[in-house]
């Protein structure tokens, strides 16, 4: 067994993934690291031998681990990374914090970041996906992002070095966000409070949230620039081509695509990784054969299939 960097966090061999994801699948992963604070987390990376992959992991709300599992270091950033804190229309948050409540601080404080409200997950995956809806981005909001290299050094990323896409961004292999700085309008808090309700009474009539999903399981066929520009169209829903390709409520194993809304891929109790999987791609076939359309995960697929 290779010999592992002294810690203060926990460190744990073989932690199944499957009890950290919103999907509940994935085999174990080498090594789990919650690492107790910036510091720890660094001396980590600069200790850790560097052929070993390094995988962050926010709160898996947008993640399929397969099932032999991920041969990685996985860190996952708990309490020491949760911070949040307002000044003036800048907001700064720690990567573990979650988007829900980073939405309500700012809120409260009368700053506009009311769109993370309905985003499941925490700041970290926001950033690297360039997490958005109801027309906004965090590419329209990021300022700076702090990150640990994978050697352990700590760098300060612009928004311009992160390359924000459609639902992407670059952020060298093996780097670790650790941290956010956001700027946004400024508005009524109580404003901001009923529009972050109104959005959420939304989400619960039109989305299975009380089903063990990833939220979006494809991204929506057209617009792929978060520029916000004329040109970028999102007439074309995902769940409507799926639903044509007759794949709403279609079943493989435990996953299943809701009835409710055909575009969330859900664990109805014992899907594997594969059941997932394997349901996703056969719906991305059938809405190619039935459309041409060639739908596009949304959701990250990571590590190894079972061993037959």
């Amino acid at each position: 067994m290779m010999q592992m960097p002294e810690v203060r966090g926990r460190l744990t061999a073989g932690k199944p993934l499957s009890e950290l994801t919103w999907l509940r699948v994935g085999g174990p992963a080498d090594w789990l690291f919650q690492p107790a604070d910036l510091e720890d987390l660094q001396g980590f990376l600069t200790a850790l031998e560097p052929s070993v992959p390094v995988f962050p992991m926010g709160v898996g709300s947008n993640l399929i681990v397969r099932d032999g599992g991920l041969h990685a270091a996985v860190i996952r950033l708990g309490r020491g990374f949760n911070s949040i804190s307002v000044e003036g229309n800048r907001v700064t948050a720690g990567v573990a914090a979650l988007d829900a409540h980073v939405a309500r601080r700012a809120a409260e404080a009368g700053v506009d970041l009311t769109f993370l409200r309905t985003i499941p997950g925490s700041i970290g995956g926001a950033v690297r996906m360039n997490a958005g809806c109801y027309g906004s981005y965090v590419a329209d909001v990021l300022v700076e992002a702090r990150a640990v290299t994978r050697a352990g050094e700590l760098v300060v990323l612009s928004a311009d070095d992160l390359q924000f896409a459609y639902r992407q961004s670059r952020l060298p292999e093996g780097w670790v966000l650790v941290e956010a700085v956001f700027e946004a309008p400024l508005g009524d808090a109580a404003e901001l409070a009923a529009r972050m309700d109104a959005q959420l009474k939304k989400r619960d009539e039109t989305q299975p949230t009380k089903d063990r999903s990833a939220g979006s399981t494809f991204r929506n066929p057209a617009g792929f620039s978060s520029t916000g520009r004329a040109d970028d169209v999102h007439d074309l829903k995902a769940w409507k081509v799926i639903d044509d390709a007759g794949m709403r409520g279609a079943r493989r194993g435990g996953a299943q695509m809701s009835e409710m809304h055909s575009n969330f891929l859900i664990n109805t109790g014992a899907a594997t990784a594969a059941d997932l999987e394997g349901l996703g791609e056969e719906v991305r076939k059938k809405v190619y054969d039935a459309s041409g359309i060639t739908l596009e995960w949304e959701i990250m697929r990571i590590g190894e299939p079972a061993s037959e």
